[in-house]
């Protein structure tokens, strides 16, 4: 008898476990069903790993950074422009698209357009029958390049300026402005196929959503509340780490969601592209700027960085005055193209299609390795959360680096090691990982690069200090200019501390105005006792930022303000 029950109760807890064992699966199974995933026009976005930006505007003829209406269109003349020569530079360095400045701020319109003056049908070019993004359309097919199109919301001649988000200073041209921009937008993403990017630098308040249903349905949109792909919130070329692919839906509608954003637990897939340009900081060629150009050591920095992250490197070209790209730098790029070869295109030893938390790759004799790339399933969600890769050393595991997200790829590097074999170790993850790629690689000559990891939240300093009898009826206007502190565009936070710590201060009525217009007002957003600061667009040494909000307090105090970079290397 007491057998019997014995049997019975180990049965029972037989029966509990295999249903607690059951519930756990499907809790997981559950788990991993919820995550974010990419579209299918994400996904094959984001595959290009490598795009090419062009900047090509009039300031390119006064050596200006700024896009003005002011060049002369008698002066423009790009006698041999060439976007064949462009899409040549593009696939020379590995890029899959061209993501062509078709509008800047200043307005200039490279296509042929009824909507303004200031256009290449008012040039030299062709005769006036030139059509840029035709021929670079045309171009990308001749390649196989994809082709993306920037077209600045604002412009100048309307008063809408850097930073408006098409929002024009005299309310009553709005309307006006708004049939402009969207019959400009129509155009151009009806009249030249696919269309694969459209970026709206600095985020786009007017209402453009039936367009983009219509003429966009397979393309990424940057920024603006279609937003689907992230700015990382510099300029630098460069990820910080861990670069999560989500964010919650909420911040993405804002149009202006960047890296700080980004979270593993996010309802709302939108990777992230690392912009920078060829010239350091200088979008737009000059027989000066060029002297700025970047070593590719510089550039391989990036890459490890933004592709090596998880992100996409998009890496500015722009062309001389001729149209075409100056030939030191078709030198160069050819050189960054050939060192990323050089570096991994040929692995040791390469397995593929892993599903579970181990994936191991050995050797039949001891091999020198110094990189390991783990590329993720990503289109079923970023499952990986934390990791350790392993090599086996004289018949002992040692880890050799260990890392959290990894997304479309992982670039992993370390010491010269001698292993017997490489495993990669998944210590959290949701539901079950799928390990697309692991490789190994040992790259000669290779150096690690300066401990220069981008921190979030740098060391504040202080730009001014205030006194209490500034405060009227317990209210104190402020204008803090900030335009000698930010000097690339980035994220910024300034914040109010009073000197007693006993006061409590409410801020309100924030207001950043670039180069003296007001800005939108998502670029400025209050949270306690900051203020977080947002510019996306070009800086020269005329540009100027200018924040002003208001200090409340019952029991006002001195204190003082002071400022930091959100991202800083």
């Amino acid at each position: 008898m007491k057998n019997r029950i014995t049997y019975i109760a180990l049965g029972l807890l037989v029966a509990i476990f295999n249903c607690q064992l059951k519930k756990t699966k499907q809790d997981a199974i559950s788990a991993a069903e919820q995550l974010a995933k990419p579209s299918a026009v994400q996904y094959k976005w984001h595959e290009q790993e490598r795009i090419m930006f062009v900047h090509f505007t009039p300031g390119t003829w006064n050596g200006s950074e700024e896009d003005t209406p002011a060049l002369p269109l008698n002066r423009f003349r790009p006698t041999k422009l060439n976007t064949d020569q462009w899409c040549e530079v593009a696939l020379s360095w590995g890029a899959k698209e061209v993501l062509f400045v078709a509008k800047h701020a200043g307005g200039f319109c490279w296509w042929q357009t009824e909507t303004t003056e200031y256009s290449i049908k008012n040039t030299a070019y062709k005769d006036g029958k030139g059509d840029v993004i035709e021929e670079l359309s045309q171009s990308c097919k001749k390649y196989g390049l994809n082709l993306g199109l920037y077209i600045y919301p604002g412009d100048l001649e309307w008063g809408a300026g850097i930073g408006s988000g098409g929002q024009t200073d005299d309310p009553s041209k709005q309307e006006a402005y708004n049939k402009v921009f969207r019959d400009q937008l129509t155009e151009v993403l009806s009249k030249y196929g696919d269309v694969l990017e459209v970026w709206f630098d600095g985020s786009c308040i007017i209402e453009i959503g039936d367009i983009i249903d219509k003429y966009a349905g397979n393309s990424v949109i940057f920024q603006g509340p279609h937003a689907t792909i992230r700015w990382p919130g510099t300029e630098s070329g460069k990820l910080a780490y861990p670069g999560w692919n989500t964010v919650s839906c909420e911040d993405l509608r804002t149009g202006v969601s960047t890296q700080l954003h980004g979270t593993p637990e996010g309802d709302c897939w939108a990777p992230l592209e690392a912009d920078t340009p060829l010239y350091d900081h200088f979008w737009l060629w000059s027989p000066e700027k060029i002297k700025k150009r970047k070593s590719i050591e510089a550039l391989m920095e990036c890459y490890y960085k933004s592709v090596g992250y998880g992100g996409v490197f998009l890496l500015n070209a722009t062309p001389d005055t001729t149209g075409l790209i100056p030939e030191s730098d078709v030198g160069h790029y050819q050189s960054l193209g050939a060192e990323i070869d050089r570096r991994f295109k040929n692995p040791i030893k390469s397995i593929a299609n892993i599903k579970g938390i181990k994936a191991t790759i050995r050797f039949s004799s001891p091999t020198l390795v110094n990189h390991v790339i783990t590329m993720e399933d990503y289109r079923q969600g970023e499952r990986i959360r934390e990791y350790a890769i392993k090599g086996l050393v004289d018949g002992e595991w040692i880890e050799l680096t260990k890392g959290q997200s990894v997304g479309r790829k992982k670039i992993d590097y370390f010491g010269d090691t001698e292993v017997s074999a490489v495993e990669l170790n998944i210590t959290k993850h949701v539901g079950t990982p799928i390990i697309r790629f692991l490789s190994v690689y040992y790259v000669d000559q290779f150096t690690p690069f300066k401990n220069e990891t981008l921190n979030i939240w740098a060391d504040p300093a202080e730009v001014m200090h205030f006194k209490e009898d500034i405060f009227v009826s317990g209210k104190a206007k402020m204008e803090v200019d900030l335009s000698n502190l930010i000097n690339l565009p980035g994220q910024y936070i300034v914040k109010v501390i009073p000197d007693d710590s006993n006061t409590q201060i409410t801020l309100s009525d924030a207001q950043v105005y670039y180069n003296g217009a007001k800005a939108l007002q998502e670029f400025v957003t209050i949270s306690g006792q900051s203020i977080n600061v947002n510019r996306t667009a070009i800086i020269t040494d005329q540009s100027s930022s200018v924040l002003t909000f208001t200090i409340e307090s019952k029991t006002p105090s001195n204190g003082k303000i002071t400022f930091s970079a959100a991202f800083v290397y």
